[in-house]
């Protein structure tokens, strides 16, 4: 195409620019790959082809791979991969949300080595070792209310598992509720608080646990243009008047039908992520989590936040994702930007609710090992000292102007949102069904992205959203070369269906 030939011609990566403008963008001008200064060592690993083959005998087929011609990682350097032919490559999707502070980051790789020449592991259970006290008083301090207990384990999958049998110690009740459309986790438990028919395998699930109406207002029956906490709401009418969300009052409904109908009088709690994630970054209507936790309260629940990928600044207006609804758990769960990527799960809580643990003997052979505590450690630090959380919000608007540029001008394109840097696309067949796009044809633009320089994640149901949780380091000039990648990539598509 004309857009390839450009770029082999510059040498350089091009794609189509997107004006912010009301009127219609020129196709006209091209917008560069921001610079960057490093430059990884040659790869030298195992060939392509023979990774290939030993993948397709050696490794569990359940590990399926993104792309046509799957990517083959060789470095990354805080929001770049490249690829084992040096290609580089803006990362919009940090290994499923783990990377917060950036891919090999300075301040946390130095950490990590340092601990190394000191103390790999040790059993936290019999001895103490100063790095999980440090660690967990510090995760603690940046926690509100009297959540001020902490145990560490090594993913978000464990914390929620020991979420699930803290919350039923407690209450001494068994019933937990979530929501249709979430996901806690694949673990044999986990995968019983996870609602999506993508993820279920046909073995006995959800023993002791029920879902109710996912309260989405944009694929939900009720919800419109005045019902999300973003700057971007969906494009259909709502009924909503007065600061109230009339939407959020019939979800709430559902919820509390559910309650009535499917559970006893007694529960022992509520699983629900802040915006949801494997789900396709949904958001629910204003109020509802403050009523519901109120309804899961009124029948003695505990209500446990899952954090593993709001957490930590990402959503920008806030440190976590609970705040954005005026709520405090009594359980929180988190892992993946915890660790930026090294395998770290925890569950902060009261003190009175952790104390269900003393009941039996519990130990976990490597949750809070010296490695994984120096690590978490220095990344709070990088949080806070590169003001990352502020950065999420600045850099999260930009990108999100420009997605709902890209909303408004294409037809396919059915809806964006989000907050800070967890945000979504949604693609549509068009905007008055909302029916999702065929997930052959979203692979299509999926492909082209890749093509175009950026790496983003897929979800939803229906395969149809593009999820964008990148680096928490993005920069403006990033976001907008994203979004001028995205415009080229769906211009691309449109023309081949000419």
């Amino acid at each position: 195409t004309h857009l390839e030939k450009m770029a082999a011609a510059s040498g350089r990566l091009c794609v189509v620019q997107r004006l912010y403008s009301a009127s219609r963008p020129s196709i006209s001008c091209y917008h560069e790959m921001p610079q960057y200064s490093y430059n990884p060592p040659p790869y030298k690993g195992i060939p392509y082809e023979e990774i290939r083959k030993i993948r397709k005998e050696s490794i569990n087929p359940s590990l399926l791979t993104y792309y046509k011609k799957p990517f083959l990682v060789h470095h990354g350097s805080m929001q770049w991969l490249f690829d084992h032919k040096g290609n580089r490559y803006l990362d919009l999707f940090g290994g499923i949300v783990t990377v917060s502070v950036g891919h090999s980051h300075p301040k946390v790789n130095t950490a990590l080595k340092d601990q190394i020449e000191m103390l790999w592991n040790i059993d936290t259970c019999s001895y103490m070792h100063p790095k999980l006290q440090e660690y967990a008083e510090k995760l603690a301090s940046r926690m509100p209310g009297n959540l001020k207990c902490v145990l560490l384990t090594n993913s978000g999958s464990e914390a929620n598992e020991r979420a699930m049998m803290m919350a039923r110690l407690y209450t001494k009740a068994y019933k937990i509720v979530t929501f249709r459309n979430a996901y806690h986790g694949a673990s044999p438990s986990t995968m019983g608080l996870t609602a999506l028919s993508t993820w279920a395998f046909p073995t006995p699930l959800r023993m002791g646990v029920v879902q109710a109406m996912n309260p989405d207002p944009f694929r939900g029956p009720w919800g419109g243009n005045q019902c999300r906490d973003s700057k971007s709401q969906p494009l259909r009418d709502c009924s909503c008047k007065g600061g109230s969300c009339l939407a959020s009052v019939q979800y709430v409904e559902q919820f509390e039908d559910v309650l009535k109908h499917s559970c006893p009088k007694k529960i022992a709690g509520f699983f629900a992520e802040p915006i949801q994630g494997v789900g396709g970054s949904v958001q629910y209507p204003r109020g509802f989590m403050q009523k519901a936790y109120e309804l899961v309260r009124e029948r003695g629940g505990l209500c446990i936040a899952d954090e593993v990928q709001t957490g930590f600044g990402r959503c920008g207006s806030h440190y976590w994702g609970f705040q954005n609804h005026d709520v405090i758990p009594d359980i929180v769960t988190m892992a993946k930007g915890i660790g930026n990527g090294f395998p770290i799960g925890a569950i902060v809580t009261t003190p009175e609710i952790a104390a269900t643990l003393s009941q039996a003997e519990y130990s976990n052979t490597f949750g809070g090992n010296p490695l994984a505590c120096s690590v978490g450690s220095a990344i709070l630090d990088v949080i806070d000292e590169e003001n990352l959380q502020a950065n999420c919000a600045q850099v999260g608007d930009v990108f999100l102007k420009g997605l709902m540029e890209l909303r408004d001008e294409f037809e396919i394109v059915g809806d964006v949102r989000g907050k800070g840097l967890m945000l979504a696309l949604e693609f549509v067949e068009n905007k008055a069904t909302r029916k999702p796009l065929a997930a052959a044809e979203v692979n299509e633009i999926f492909e082209l992205t890749r093509e175009n320089g950026i790496l983003v994640g897929k979800g939803g149901l229906y395969g149809s959203v593009f999820r964008i949780k990148p680096p928490m380091c993005l920069t403006e000039e990033d976001a907008k070369f994203a979004v001028f990648a995205l415009r080229n990539s769906i211009l691309q598509y449109i023309e081949t269906r000419k």
